[in-house]
């Protein structure tokens, strides 16, 4: 039996919406954090033309290959064994990158090394599309996510919403800069840096 993340069923049409923008001219996207494997068979689907290499930690393998054997797509690679926080990452070159709902429930020392190793793996020119709430100014941008922090923080105290102002920073440290900050529904953001030349 296949997992199902509500989540993803719900917010995949939006994110569809901002992807249009950056992923036509695009030949590699790696996903970071492929989960159930729904997002990955949905938008590898929209995008015929490149090949969406999903990736996760071991144990949610299974889960998203039964995604991937049913849609029996010829553009989605089989999920690579991938954890952040690994110095030894797989040997690719990619010119996109697309993550949702991670930095949240990493620990801060992970979310640290996704950026660096995003830097390493994206070639000049590419973008890092990462979707999820965030903060802005040190503060809440809704209720919604002031409460979400504080569930997330109760189930693990090195989980919890991230400052878009970090996140960029460490963006910056590994030669991506800021292109846009998309408003996304149930107030999440898709923040979308380029790696620079």
């Amino acid at each position: 039996m296949k997992p199902f993340a509500e989540s993803c069923e719900q917010n995949k049409h939006a994110i569809l919406e901002v992807l249009q923008c950056y992923l036509p001219s695009r030949q590699r996207v790696l996903e970071i954090g492929s989960g159930t494997g729904q997002h990955a068979v949905f938008f590898a689907a929209q995008f015929p033309h490149l090949h969406w290499q999903t990736s996760d930690r071991a144990e949610n393998h299974p889960g998203i290959r039964a995604w991937l054997d049913e849609a029996d797509l010829p553009n989605v690679g089989a999920p690579l064994a991938l954890d952040v926080e690994y110095p030894d990452w797989p040997s690719l070159v990619v010119d996109a990158v697309f993550s949702a709902n991670t930095a949240h429930i990493m620990a801060w020392p992970a979310v640290v090394a996704m950026f660096a190793h995003v830097g390493r793996v994206l070639g000049a020119g590419g973008v890092f599309c990462l979707y999820g709430p965030f903060n802005y100014a040190g503060d809440y941008s809704a209720g919604s996510n002031r409460r979400f922090d504080a569930w997330l923080r109760q189930q693990d105290p090195a989980q919890g919403v991230r400052d878009f102002e970090a996140l960029d920073e460490l963006a910056a440290d590994n030669a991506m800069g800021l292109v846009q900050d998309h408003a996304m529904p149930a107030d999440n953001r898709i923040l979308v840096w380029q790696k620079r030349a």
